[in-house]
C-alpha cells in the first residue's frame, strides 16, 4: 500500500473510532485520545533535544520539531497540534496583564499560569447587561491588556447619521491611535500562529495519519464569567448578593457564545468542541446552585452545539459524582464527557445507553507510578467502560511531567488489551 494510501486510512480509522465511541457502537478497539499539555517538551527533553516552554512560546514554529519527535513514537487517535503554547510576542505586545509566562515571570521550563482577579466589579453587572460589547471593550479590555488603553475611548452607539462625525474625530487622540497600531500588531501575530497551526495540524495528516483533537473551544457560560470577569470569590458570593444580575448576564453570555462557537467550529477536519468546565464541580457550590445557576445555560449551549451536528467534548474538571443524572438532558449519542476525577463506575452506570464517557488514569500514577500500576489501572478502566461501546481512554488531566514508561504502558495497554 503506497504511504500517501497507508497514511489516509489511518486517518479514517481514526475518526470512525472515535465516531462510534461517540455514537455508543463499540469500536475495533478503545480510542487513546490523551489531553498532553507541557508532556511533549518533557518527552524532548528526556530525548536530549533542548526545547523549553519558553522556547515554543517565542518561537512556536520550533513546534514542528518537538511534536514531531512525540507523534513518532505515540499515536493517539486524535491530537493535539501546538495551541496550547501561546505565543510570548502578542502576549508581550498587548500588555496581557492576567498571564505569567517562561521566561518574563516564570521559569523557563514551566507551564504558564493564570492569575485570575476582580476584572468587573460587583457594581458593573448593570452595565455589562445592559451593553456586553461596549463595556468588554471599553472596561475589560483596557484593564486585562495595559498597551490597550485607548478602547476605553472608543464609542460607535450614537453613530446613526451625522453622529459618526463625532466617532471618528475620536481617532485623532494619539492614545487611540497608538492603541488600535497595538492591535494590528497583535492581530498580525496571531494570524500567524492560527496560520501555522492549521500548517501542523495538515502535516499531522500528511505525516502521522493523525486527525486534530479539536475544531473549536467553549466555556460554561457561568465560568466565562467567573474565570474572566468576576474571579472565583466573586461569583460564588454573587449568587447569593446579586443572584438576578448574575442569572441576566449569564443569559446575554449564553447567546453570543452559542452563536460564536458554532460559527468557529463549523467546516473544520473534525467536529470536536471542547468545553473547559471549572466552577461547577461537587467541590464549589451546592446542587441547589448548580441546578439554578451553572447548569441551564450550560445545557443550553450544549444542545446547541450538538443540534448544529458538532460534537461536544465536556472536560469535567474535579468531581461531578452528585451531578451525573444532570449530564443525561442533553442529546443523546452526541456528546464526550471526559471526567478528572468523578467516580467511573458511576459514571458509566448513569450514562451507559446514552453518552459516551472518557478518562482518567491519575496523574499521579502517570508520575510516580509503576508500569505494572499503569496497566492494571488501564485494564480496570477499560474492563469497566468499554462494554457496550461509549469509552475513550485517557488521563485524569492534562499532562505535564509522567514518567515516559508509564505513558508507554497507558498506550500499550489500550492499543492490545483494548482490542475488540
Amino acid at each position: 500500500m503506497p504511504a500517501t494510501t497507508h497514511l489516509q486510512h489511518l486517518y479514517d480509522a481514526r475518526l470512525k473510532r472515535v465516531s462510534d465511541a461517540v455514537r455508543l457502537i463499540e469500536p475495533d478497539r478503545v480510542p487513546i485520545v490523551p489531553v498532553f499539555q507541557a508532556y511533549p517538551v518533557y518527552y524532548a527533553n528526556h530525548h536530549g533535544i533542548d526545547i523549553t516552554i519558553k522556547d515554543l512560546m517565542h518561537d512556536y514554529r520550533r513546534g514542528t520539531q518537538l511534536y514531531d519527535h512525540f507523534y513518532t513514537h505515540y499515536q493517539p487517535d486524535l491530537g493535539w497540534d501546538p495551541i496550547l503554547f501561546y505565543p510570548a510576542n502578542y502576549m508581550n505586545a498587548s500588555g496581557l496583564t492576567w498571564f505569567q509566562w517562561p521566561g518574563k515571570h516564570i521559569a523557563d521550563n514551566i507551564m504558564y499560569q493564570y492569575i485570575e482577579a476582580e476584572y468587573m466589579r460587583e457594581d458593573e453587572y448593570p452595565e455589562a447587561i445592559h451593553d456586553i460589547t461596549k463595556f468588554m471593550m471599553n472596561k475589560w479590555l483596557p484593564r486585562s491588556f495595559t498597551n490597550l488603553p485607548g478602547l476605553a475611548k472608543v464609542d460607535f452607539r450614537n453613530s446613526m447619521w451625522f453622529g459618526h462625525m463625532g466617532s471618528f474625530a475620536a481617532f485623532s487622540d494619539p492614545e487611540i491611535i497608538k492603541t488600535f497600531e497595538t492591535l494590528a500588531q497583535t492581530g498580525k501575530m496571531l494570524h500567524d500562529w492560527f496560520a501555522y497551526l492549521a500548517e501542523y495540524q495538515h502535516h499531522m495528516r500528511e505525516k502521522f495519519g493523525i486527525p486534530p483533537l479539536y475544531a473549536g473551544f467553549a466555556y460554561a457560560p457561568f465560568d466565562m464569567i467567573g474565570d474572566t470577569l468576576r474571579g472565583t470569590t466573586g461569583i460564588l458570593t454573587d449568587m447569593h448578593d446579586h443572584p438576578d444580575e448574575l442569572l441576566a448576564l449569564i443569559d446575554v453570555v449564553t447567546k453570543f457564545a452559542i452563536d460564536d462557537c458554532i460559527a468557529g467550529a463549523r467546516n473544520k477536519a473534525v467536529p470536536y468542541v471542547w468545553f473547559w468546565l471549572h466552577k461547577g464541580i461537587d467541590e464549589f457550590m451546592s446542587d441547589a446552585c448548580f441546578k439554578k445557576f451553572y447548569w441551564p445555560s450550560l445545557r443550553r449551549y450544549i444542545t446547541a452545539v450538538a443540534d448544529a451536528g458538532l460534537t461536544p467534548v465536556l472536560y469535567v474538571e474535579g468531581t461531578y459524582n452528585t451531578r451525573l443524572d444532570y449530564l443525561t438532558e442533553v442529546p443523546p449519542k452526541k456528546v464526550i464527557y471526559n471526567f478528572e476525577y468523578t467516580d467511573m463506575a458511576k459514571a458509566k452506570k448513569t450514562l451507559s445507553g446514552h453518552s459516551c464517557i472518557m478518562g482518567n488514569i491519575h496523574p499521579h500514577t502517570l508520575m510516580y507510578g509503576t508500569k505494572q500500576q499503569v496497566i492494571d489501572a488501564c485494564k480496570t478502566l477499560i474492563d469497566l467502560c468499554a462494554p457496550g461501546g461509549g469509552y475513550i481512554m485517557d488521563s485524569a488531566c492534562m499532562i505535564d511531567q509522567a514518567a515516559p514508561e508509564n505513558i508507554d504502558a497507558m498506550f500499550e495497554t489500550t492499543l492490545t488489551y483494548g482490542q475488540r
